[in-house]
């Protein structure tokens, strides 16, 4: 059975109206009438005096004036009809129109409805005109009441009453709006202001104001929990995160760190809500706070006050802390190293981490690719970062682990020394003896002869702690190269046993050979390390890549032989390529003169003969630059 659809007709719908008038309050009632009056005069009139009569009657229920209407009225307007009034003003906001206002009153009828009522309502509603608008006298008079705004500290007010309304159903829509306006507001009002932009929204100049406001709501938090009550630092947190993982880190952080410091120093409430400022962080915005925090704490001590031990407690925090700041990234100076390599030795909780750190750190040393891949910058960071390491751990620390870290010291000696770049070599003799000082006792600790310079000496340097009163000042930001001023701090530290070992022998006493007894060698046999190569390809691959003497001398050998036996072979593979690998290595076998050994080599051009450090090609003497001349 069908049902015809009720309809209403005018006098219907008048008479539901009146019923729903006759339930309502009568002083909500009120507010609707004077609002629904006041929207149609401000709209329609040109009368100087009723437009300024209707915006003093509407401002009494912001609460702002000695005549303030009742707060169930205010709570009407507030809710209901604040934002609906605001949009009103702003789209009468003419120079014809404001011409009917008092020149005089003019900021205290039109401003302060702006700047009294609920902050975030407000803000929204300025900042929807300002980019809605053309450049217009209507952005204009926007674009200064917004920047009266947060002059006046009403971003601080906004966050609070979040942070107070957190569980509240009617801001929860809100919330992540006003997380991406307030986040964003210095690139809306760059994108569209463009030339005309003031310097109050500048990004260095409006996000250290916001750190201000985020340190006042913090203040107000910390009484709020000192007197018993509960509050909310969630909308603090995801504010923080969103700012740093767009860019703004540092002018922020800049702002609450220091600040932060020397609230934590001695209050255990300021040190609990800065363990929950950074905890409730969301987890894709951690990497960037944590990174801000390492960069800008003065010291270990400084950032476990911060941190707390959020790096046992968040798996993204753990991996920043313990492996991307370390191994992935190598721009950090010395003294973040030293900061975050003594926040993990802090704590007893902490030490885990710490002997797990140094072995990735020696493993990640130790691995020959790494060696001959990435740059020396990287190598001298991880360097430091395990003599740092090594400082930070006590001795019994280190005797647990000993068969392990001399096992991971003498693969990463050996490619290190096995390296033709002699800074990489001296890289890994001072790293040894700075870990074998630690490992072994007595004499057992290896010294080797190297030219010191001053990396060399920052090194060594690190092998001793930093003493907390050198943490008087931040260190600095990013830094592309090796800090002096961080290595300076600690060059007149001791430098532990290594040096004192080396500076107590004489020259003479380590270059004495004579006390040295000989070692048979007549019943030693020739080892050979490697098989030799069958295949053109691999012959290749051994001449351009291998480091081992004995295996390119294998492969020198053969390749003539191999090259003749399979003509179609050595032009698949390029014989080109087989020329240029020779070259390089008899260049090499030439620096290091191979005495008593000679060699024939035919690279399809032409013949190469070695006899020791001197070279004949295609039967004319010469030393090894006639290289360069062949064609091959």
């Amino acid at each position: 059975m069908d049902v015809e659809p009720m309809k209403l007709d005018l006098v219907d719908m008048q008479n539901l109206h009146q019923r729903i008038l006759t339930t309502m309050e009568p002083e909500i009632i009120e507010v609707r009438c004077i609002v629904r009056q006041a929207v149609v005069t401000l709209s329609s009139s040109r009368d100087s005096v009723a437009i300024t009569r209707t915006l003093r009657s509407v401002k009494q229920y912001l609460g702002a004036t000695e005549a303030a209407k009742p707060s169930r009225q205010r709570e009407e307007f507030v809710n209901v009809h604040y934002s609906r009034f605001l949009q009103v003003l702003t789209s009468n906001l003419t120079a014809d129109w404001l011409e009917l206002l008092p020149v005089d009153q003019e900021k205290e009828l039109l401003d302060g409805f702006f700047l009294d009522g609920p902050p975030h309502q407000a803000y929204l509603v300025l900042l929807d005109t300002i980019t809605a608008a053309r450049p217009s006298l209507r952005q204009e008079r926007c674009v200064a009441i917004l920047e009266q705004f947060l002059r006046a500290g009403q971003m601080g007010q906004l966050i609070w009453e979040v942070c107070q309304e957190h569980a509240s159903p009617h801001m929860a829509g809100l919330r992540e709006t006003l997380l991406n306006k307030i986040a964003s507001l210095a690139d809306h009002m760059a994108n569209k202001l463009e030339r005309d932009n003031r310097e109050t929204f500048y990004p260095q100049s409006y996000y250290p104001l916001l750190g201000r406001e985020m340190l006042s709501v913090l203040e107000r938090i910390c009484q709020r929990l000192k007197g018993g009550m509960d509050c909310s630092l969630a909308f603090v947190s995801q504010l923080l995160g969103k700012i740093c993982i767009q860019g703004h880190s540092d002018p922020l952080l800049q702002v609450l760190v220091p600040r932060l410091t020397l609230l934590t120093q001695s209050d255990g409430i300021w040190q609990r809500i800065s363990w929950r400022l950074v905890e409730d962080v969301p987890e894709r915005w951690m990497e960037s706070v944590i990174s801000g925090l390492v960069r800008l704490a003065a010291g270990p001590d400084v950032l476990s006050r911060l941190l707390g031990s959020l790096v046992l407690k968040n798996k993204k925090a753990e991996f920043v802390l313990t492996h991307k700041l370390l191994l992935l990234q190598y721009h950090h100076t010395t003294a973040v190293l030293q900061s975050l390599l003594g926040y993990l030795a802090g704590e007893k909780s902490r030490d885990s981490l710490l002997i797990e750190v140094l072995k990735k750190l020696l493993e990640t040393w130790g691995n020959s690719s790494a060696v001959r891949h990435t740059p020396i910058e990287q190598q001298l960071y991880i360097s430091k970062a395990i003599v740092i390491s090594l400082a930070q751990l006590s001795h019994t620390q280190i005797q647990e682990h000993r068969a392990e870290l001399l096992s991971r010291m003498m693969a990463g000696m050996e490619c290190h020394l096995d390296s033709n770049l002699p800074r990489v070599r001296r890289l890994g003799m001072v790293v040894a003896e700075c870990l074998s000082a630690r490992v072994n006792t007595g004499d057992h600790r290896l010294r080797f002869q190297y030219e010191e310079d001053d990396e060399t000496r920052e090194l060594l340097s690190l092998s001793s702690r930093r003493h907390p009163s050198s943490w008087e000042c931040p260190p600095q930001q990013h830094s592309d190269d090796s800090s002096q001023t961080d290595s300076s701090q600690t060059a007149a530290e001791s430098r532990q046993s290594v040096q004192t070992v080396r500076d107590t022998e004489s020259e003479s006493e380590l270059d004495s050979d004579d006390e040295l007894i000989p070692y048979d060698l007549s019943a030693d046999t020739e080892l050979r390390r490697g098989r030799a190569p069958v295949y053109v390809s691999d012959c290749v691959e051994v001449l351009l890549t291998s480091e081992d003497p004995e295996r390119v001398e294998i492969t020198l050998k053969v390749v003539e032989n191999l090259i003749r036996k399979n003509p179609t072979a050595t032009r698949e593979v390029r014989v080109g390529r087989v020329g240029g690998g020779v070259r390089s290595v008899m260049g090499s076998v030439c620096q290091q003169h191979w005495q008593r050994r000679s060699l024939t080599v035919d690279c399809g051009n032409c013949t190469f003969h070695c006899h020791g450090p001197w070279f004949r090609r295609c039967g004319s003497e010469s030393d090894s630059r006639h290289f360069n001349t062949c064609p091959g």
